[in-house]
C-alpha cells in the first residue's frame, strides 16, 4: 500500500508570480508639442499594420524605422525607439535589434525632462527583455536606477518596485523580494493609497509564507485584514483584495495539513468570488496614480478558487468533487487561453494537472493518469521556467504512477531524481515519505530504510508543521511495524495516524489506517475487532473512492466472515474483491501498453517528445490482486 501523502502537495509556490499582473490602466500619454503630419502618418499606418488580422510586422517595422528618416526631435526619437523595440521582442525573433532600441529609449529618455511614461516603460520593457534572455545582472541595474528616479512619479515607482521585487522572487532571493515589497508598502501608505499598499503586504505575506517566517506572517495578515476591511473604494477592487487575502490564509492551512480547519476560509473564499462575478467592470480610473493596479483579472481568480478547491478536496480525500472542480477550472483555462498568452494560465494548468493526477491514481485510472503526466510534460517543454518549478512535482507523480504498477525500482529512481531537485521542505518529506514505502515493500533495503525514517521520526525533531505529513509519517512507521509482526508497536503507530487524522478530516489516512488495523487484528485471531475496523474502513474507501483500499478491505472481509462461517457474506466480498480485481487488472494492463509508459525510466534533463510503443505490460500484476 502506498500512503496517502499523495494528498499532500506544496501549494504556495505558484503564488510567486501573482503580483507580476499589476499593470497600468492608462494609455501612453501624448507628446508635449504638436506632432508633425508625417509622424502621425507613419505612426497611423504602423498601427494598422500592427493590428490587422494577421498582423504585419514587417510593414509595422518599416513605418517606425521611417521615423527616423526625417531626424526626429529626441522625444519622438526616444518614443520611436521604445515602439520599435517592443514590437520587436513581443512579436519577432530579432532579439539583438529589439535590444538596441529598447536600449537606445532608455540611454535618450533619461536626458529628457517631464518625459516619465516613455522613460519608465523603456526601463519596464528592457528589464523583461533583459530577465528573458536570461542576463538578469543586466535587468536589475536598470530597474533600481528607474526606482531612483522615479519617487515622484507614484505609479510608476509602484510598478517598477513590483517588477523588481518580482525578479528577486524567481531568482528565489526572497529576503530582497520582501525588504522592496515593504518599501513599497510604505511608500503606498505616504501616498495615501491604502489599496495599494495591501497589495505590496498581500505579496510580501505570500512571500514570507514561501519561506516559512509564521511568526512574521501572522502579525502581517492581521493588519492586511484590517487594511481590507475598512478599505472602502471600488467594489471589485475590494473584493479582489479579500480573495488575494484568502487565498494566502486557505493555502497556509493546506499547506499545513489542516483541511478541517480551512473550512471557514475557504467558504469565505468561494463567497467572495461568487460576489465579484456578479460585479460590472467599474470603468472609472482611480484618482489616486499611486493605485492604478490590479491583482488578477476577475477571470483568473475564479480558476484560481477552483484550484485551492481542488487542493482541498484532494487532501481531505473528496476526489469526486476534485474531480467536478478540475474539470471546470480546465474548461475556463481552455476558453481564457484562446485569448489570453499569460504564463500564469500555463502554471494554473500544471497544478490542475498534477492534483488530478494524484486523483486517477487513487481511483484505479493509471491510464489517464499516465496520458495527463504525458500533457504536464508536453507544457513543460513549452517553457523551461515552467519546467524548473515542476520538475521535481513531475519526477514524484512518475514515482507514484511506478508504484502503483508494481515498477518499484523505477520508483526508487523517479523519487531519487525529485529529491535532488527541489527545495521545498513539505514537497521534500513527502517524497521521502513514499520513497520509504517502496523501500518497505522490496523488503530487503533495511539500511535505506532506516536511513530516511530517521529523517522523518513524527515523534522528534519532523522536518515540516504539516499535520497531514506527519500523520503520513506515523502510518509508515505502522507499516513497516506490520511487516516485522510487531504488532503492538503498529496498532500504537496507527491509532496515532487516526487520531491526528480524525482532527482534520484526513479521509484517505483514516480509510488506511483502519484496514491495516483491521489486518493487524486479523491476524491476531480478534475477529470481532478486525470487523470493526474493516467495515468503516470500506465504507470510507467507497465513498472517496480508493480502488486499493476497496480491493484490501474486500479481501479482508472474504477471510474475515469464511472464518465467521458467515458463507453468504464471505461469497459477496470474494465477488466485490473479484471485481476489484478485474478492475485493477484491465487497468493495469491499459497503462503499460501505452507508449507514455517509456517515461518511468526518464529521470534526467527535459522529458522525452516523442515515446516507442509497448508491447504490453512488463510489470507483475500479482500486487494487485
Amino acid at each position: 500500500m502506498t500512503t496517502n501523502s499523495a494528498d499532500v502537495y506544496p501549494t504556495i509556490l505558484l503564488f510567486c508570480i501573482f503580483f507580476c499582473n499589476c499593470f497600468l490602466q492608462l494609455k501612453m500619454a501624448g507628446t508635449a508639442e504638436a506632432p508633425e503630419p508625417w509622424y502621425l502618418a507613419l505612426l497611423g499606418f504602423a498601427e494598422h499594420f500592427r493590428t490587422s488580422s494577421p498582423p504585419k510586422i514587417r510593414l509595422c517595422v518599416h513605418c517606425l524605422q521611417a521615423v527616423f528618416q526625417f531626424k526626429p526631435p529626441p522625444r519622438v526619437e526616444a518614443r520611436t525607439h521604445l515602439q520599435l523595440g517592443s514590437v520587436l521582442y513581443r512579436h519577432t525573433n530579432n532579439s539583438e535589434l529589439a535590444q538596441t532600441h529598447l536600449e537606445k529609449a532608455w540611454f535618450i529618455s533619461q536626458q529628457i525632462s517631464q518625459f516619465e511614461d516613455v522613460k519608465f516603460e523603456a526601463a519596464s520593457i528592457l528589464s523583461e527583455f533583459y530577465c528573458q534572455q536570461n542576463l538578469v545582472d543586466s535587468a536589475k541595474p536598470v530597474l533600481r536606477k528607474a526606482i531612483q528616479i522615479s519617487q515622484q512619479t507614484p505609479y510608476w515607482h509602484c510598478r517598477l518596485l513590483f517588477q523588481l521585487a518580482q525578479l528577486h522572487a524567481l531568482e528565489k532571493d526572497l529576503v530582497s523580494a520582501c525588504d522592496l515589497l515593504g518599501v513599497g508598502a510604505e511608500y503606498a501608505r505616504v501616498m495615501g493609497s491604502e489599496y495599494t499598499r495591501a497589495l505590496f503586504l498581500l505579496s510580501k505575506g505570500m512571500l514570507l509564507l514561501m519561506e516559512r517566517k509564521l511568526s512574521e506572517v501572522h502579525p502581517l495578515l492581521t493588519l492586511c485584514g484590517t487594511i481590507v476591511e475598512n478599505w472602502q473604494g471600488n467594489p471589485i477592487q475590494k473584493e479582489s483584495l479579500r480573495v488575494f487575502f484568502l487565498v494566502l490564509q486557505v493555502t497556509h492551512y493546506l499547506d499545513a495539513g489542516q483541511v478541517k480547519s480551512v473550512k471557514p476560509c475557504l467558504k469565505q473564499l468561494q463567497q467572495c468570488i461568487q460576489t465579484i462575478s456578479t460585479l460590472h467592470d467599474d470603468e472609472i480610473l482611480p484618482t489616486n496614480p499611486a493605485a492604478l493596479f490590479h491583482w488578477l483579472p476577475k477571470e483568473h481568480m475564479c480558476v484560481l478558487v477552483y484550484l485551492v478547491t481542488v487542493m482541498h478536496s484532494m487532501q481531505a480525500g473528496y476526489l469526486e468533487k476534485a474531480q467536478k472542480y478540475t474539470d471546470k477550472a480546465l474548461m475556463q483555462l481552455e476558453k481564457l487561453k484562446m485569448l489570453d498568452s499569460s504564463s500564469i494560465l500555463s502554471t494554473f494548468q500544471v497544478i490542475l494537472l498534477e492534483h488530478i493526477i494524484m486523483c486517477r491514481l487513487v481511483t484505479g485510472h493509471k491510464a489517464t493518469a499516465l496520458q495527463e503526466i504525458s500533457q504536464v510534460c508536453q507544457l513543460c517543454q513549452q517553457s523551461p521556467r515552467l519546467f524548473t518549478n515542476h520538475a521535481a512535482q513531475l519526477h514524484t507523480l512518475l514515482g507514484l504512477y511506478c508504484i502503483s504498477v508494481n515498477c518499484m525500482d523505477n520508483a526508487e529512481a523517479q523519487f531519487t531524481a525529485a529529491l535532488q531537485m527541489t527545495t521545498h521542505q513539505e514537497l521534500w518529506t513527502f517524497i521521502v515519505t513514499n520513497l520509504a514505502s517502496v523501500y518497505i515493500r522490496e523488503g530487503n533495503r533495511h539500511q535505506e530504510l532506516y536511513s530516511l525514517l530517521e529523517r522523518i521520526n513524527p515523534d522528534h525533531n519532523f522536518p515540516v508543521s504539516s499535520h497531514c505529513l506527519r500523520a503520513a509519517a506515523f502510518y509508515i512507521r505502522g507499516l513497516l511495524s506490520f511487516f516485522q509482526g510487531r504488532y503492538n508497536e503498529a496498532k500504537r503507530f496507527l491509532r496515532e495516524t487516526l487520531k491526528m487524522s480524525n482532527a482534520e478530516d484526513l479521509n484517505r489516512l483514516t480509510a488506511c489506517s483502519l484496514v491495516l488495523l483491521g489486518h493487524i487484528f486479523f491476524v491476531l485471531g480478534n475477529h470481532r475487532e478486525s470487523n470493526n475496523m474493516v467495515v468503516p474502513a470500506m465504507q470510507l474507501a467507497s465513498k472517496i473512492p480508493d480502488m486499493s483500499v476497496q480491493l484490501w478491505s474486500s479481501a479482508l472481509l472474504k477471510d474475515l466472515n469464511k472464518a465467521c462461517g458467515n458463507t453468504m457474506d464471505a461469497h459477496e466480498a470474494a465477488q466485490m474483491h473479484q471485481n476489484f480485481s478485474q478492475q485493477l487488472l484491465q487497468d493495469h494492463i491499459a497503462a503499460c501498453s501505452l507508449p507514455e509508459h517509456n517515461l518511468i525510466s526518464w529521470t534526467d534533463g527535459l522529458p522525452p517528445v516523442q515515446f516507442q510503443p509497448q508491447n504490453g505490460p512488463t510489470t507483475s500484476l500479482a500486487s494487485l490482486l
